[in-house]
């Protein structure tokens, strides 16, 4: 059996390549080439994809003996990910650009460079398993519950579980580094990537005005009876439940409630106003077979939360409502909404 790895250059992916190989498979490595720092406007040092990643990469592949390749999918990743990131903000929402990464770049661009090449699985270095059961597949929380990543892999088919092999599910990070170190890994200590990878100052607003040359207008802040507050520093700088960074003092503690692009105005509440019992999610994708139209589930809204009861009830356009047991702070449009029963990934989709 033949697979390609995708590795980053982080020790993730680097301790999958070794443990496939170990079980026998004829493995490649191949890393994403999704941009250049130059056509971002960053650094070179404060990136991952950088070229230095793809040199740590390379070197593992040698240590392990296996082919490597470098996969140009820039226009792809152009495409999917960064003009949907800034359209997302432009309109109100907040993306979540690791999904769409994993959905169309390393799920959909790598698979399909799988069936050229004539490759039976993809593999990568998340923290997810995938268990069958009476011939159907499921995604299932990594058994680190830390480092758990199904949360990003929400989107999965039954097509694409059976040509994916996650074999770091069953370990947990101190096990990953202690493997790495043991195997002389020039990455076994190399720190995890926490930001955007095409935002590592975490500046979402700088960063679009850079790549568009847009300019996004001052407005009001109101209050949720309409009342002007002061001014904001352009709608594309906030997002639900923030406080830091407003730049205006109100004598008490306000957060973002809402962003009204048309009348290009942001409202602020105070932290208890920000609590709600239920969402509505579209483009659900459901993993587990025969959904009941309504389900008893635990959902999370965003990737580091622990989930919570609630009930999801499918509606006739697809769509689905999910109803929380209790309020719920600062549930936010553009990031995903996802379900669980125990262990397992039971579906999610995006909220609106």
């Amino acid at each position: 059996m033949k697979a390609i790895i995708a590795m980053s250059g982080g020790v993730d992916s680097s301790v999958a390549a070794l443990l496939m190989k170990k079980q026998g498979y004829d493995c490649i490595g191949a890393t994403m080439k999704l941009y250049d720092n130059d056509d971002l406007l960053l650094s070179k040092e404060k990136t991952c994809c950088s070229l230095d990643d793809i040199e740590d990469a390379r070197q593992v592949a040698r240590r392990l003996d296996i082919p490597y390749y470098v996969f140009n999918f820039k226009g792809e990743f152009r495409e999917k990910v960064i003009n949907k990131f800034i359209k997302s903000y432009e309109t109100g929402a907040t993306p979540n650009p690791c999904i769409d990464c994993n959905r169309y770049l390393k799920f959909e661009k790598l698979f399909q460079r799988m069936r050229e090449l004539e490759f039976d699985y993809v593999v990568t270095g998340h923290y997810a398993r995938i268990e069958e059961k009476d011939g159907w597949l499921y995604l299932k929380k990594g058994l680190d519950a830390s480092k758990d990543q199904s949360y990003v892999l929400y989107s999965l088919s039954q097509y694409q579980l059976s040509h994916i092999k996650f074999p770091l599910g069953d370990f947990n990070k101190t096990q990953i580094r202690q493997i790495a170190e043991e195997n002389n890994f020039i990455n076994s200590g190399k720190k995890d990537s926490q930001d955007i990878c095409f935002v590592p100052d975490g500046d979402y607003a700088g960063f679009i005005e850079s790549y568009t040359g847009r300019k996004y207008p001052c407005g009001n802040f109101i209050n949720k009876n309409g009342e002007v507050l002061g001014k904001h520093n352009g709608i594309i700088r906030y997002t639900t439940g923030q406080r830091k960074g407003l730049g205006v003092s109100f004598g008490k503690p306000m957060y973002v409630a809402d962003k009204d692009i048309e009348n290009n105005t942001v409202t602020l509440c105070t932290n208890e106003e920000l609590f709600s019992n239920e969402l509505c999610a579209v483009d659900f994708n459901w993993i587990i077979p025969n959904v009941p139209n309504r389900i008893r589930c635990k959902a999370k809204v965003r990737y580091n939360m622990t989930e919570q009861d609630a009930e999801a009830i499918i509606k006739e356009d697809g769509s689905v409502k999910i109803v929380f047991d209790d309020p719920q702070r600062a549930i936010t449009k553009g990031q995903a909404a996802v379900l669980y029963d125990g262990d397992i990934l039971i579906g999610g989709g995006t909220i609106i």
